[in-house]
C-alpha cells in the first residue's frame, strides 16, 4: 500500500469552543501522530478496493463509518492492533491500541493550529483551497503551503472527519468534521469551526486524515470520553423544534 506519512505532534494544551452550548474548555494532550496529508483516493482504493479516478486527490464521498473501516484495514495491513471494534454500526475505540484511527477533535485542532491562536495559521490564499480559488472539486494534496507542524491541507480542500460526537443532545449520533472545504468561504475555513454529519453521510467535500497513538485507560483519551458523551446527550424535558430525536 502507498505509505501513510505521519508527523509526530508533541503534547500540549488546546482550548476548544462549543458555540451552541456557549462553553469553552482546555484539553491536555499527550504526544500523538497524525497524517501529513488527508487520505488519498489512491490509498483508499488500495485498501478498500475502489477505483481512484484522481489518485492524488483527497478521498471524498467517504462516510465516517467507511473512514473507520479504512483505519482498521490500514492497521491490519501493517500488523498493528486495530483501534476499533464493531457491533453492527456501534463502534468502540480501544484507546490503548497502536493502530490507525481518526483524530479526536482536540488532536485535530491542536495539530492544525501548530501554535497559532489565530483563526487560520497563515494567509488563506497560500495555505488552503477555498471558494476564493474558484475550483469545482478537491485538489491534489500538498498544493498549498503546510503549517508549522508540516501538515498540508488541514484547512480548506476537504473537511475532515474526527472521532467525536458533534452534539449528541441535538444531533444524536452525528460525528464532527473539521477544517472547511474547497467550496467554503473564509468564515468556515477556520481552525475552530465545528460541523458534522451522520455516520453514514458522505459528501464530495468531506474526507479524513488518520492519526496514531495509544493511551492508558478505557473509554477516554485526548479530550474525549464516553462518560462526557453520555452527559452531553442528557436533556431534560421535550426536545426543542428542529432537534434530531434520539433513537
Amino acid at each position: 500500500m502507498t505509505d501513510i506519512e505521519l508527523a509526530r505532534i508533541d503534547g500540549g494544551t488546546v482550548r476548544l469552543h462549543d458555540a451552541r452550548r456557549k462553553v469553552r474548555w482546555s484539553v491536555e494532550l499527550e504526544p500523538f501522530e497524525i497524517g501529513v496529508f488527508p487520505v488519498t483516493q489512491e490509498q483508499l482504493a488500495e485498501l478498500l478496493g475502489e477505483t481512484a479516478h484522481h489518485p492524488r486527490r483527497p478521498a471524498t464521498d467517504v462516510s465516517w463509518l467507511r473512514a473507520i473501516r479504512f483505519c482498521n484495514a490500514a492497521s491490519e495491513w501493517e500488523g498493528l492492533d486495530p483501534a476499533y471494534a464493531f457491533d453492527g454500526e456501534e463502534v468502540t475505540w480501544h484507546v490503548d491500541a497502536d493502530g490507525y484511527r481518526l483524530p479526536t477533535e482536540a488532536e485535530w485542532e491542536f495539530a492544525c493550529r501548530a501554535g497559532s491562536n489565530q483563526p487560520q495559521y497563515g494567509p488563506l490564499a497560500e495555505i488552503a483551497w477555498t471558494s476564493a480559488d474558484g475550483v469545482t472539486a478537491p485538489q491534489d494534496i500538498g498544493g498549498k503551503l503546510p503549517n508549522l507542524n508540516g501538515l498540508f491541507d488541514t484547512l480548506g480542500n476537504v473537511w475532515e472527519w474526527c472521532w467525536d460526537l458533534l452534539d449528541p443532545a441535538r444531533y444524536d449520533d452525528y460525528r464532527v468534521f473539521r477544517g472547511g472545504g474547497f467550496a467554503d468561504d473564509a468564515w468556515s475555513v477556520r481552525a475552530s469551526t465545528r460541523r458534522g454529519g451522520a455516520p453514514r453521510m458522505h459528501h464530495e467535500d468531506v474526507g479524513f486524515r488518520v492519526a496514531r497513538g495509544g493511551f492508558d485507560g478505557t473509554d477516554a483519551a485526548q479530550g474525549w470520553s464516553a462518560q462526557a458523551d453520555l452527559e452531553r446527550a442528557d436533556v431534560d424535558g421535550p426536545l426543542p423544534p428542529g432537534w434530531t430525536p434520539r433513537r
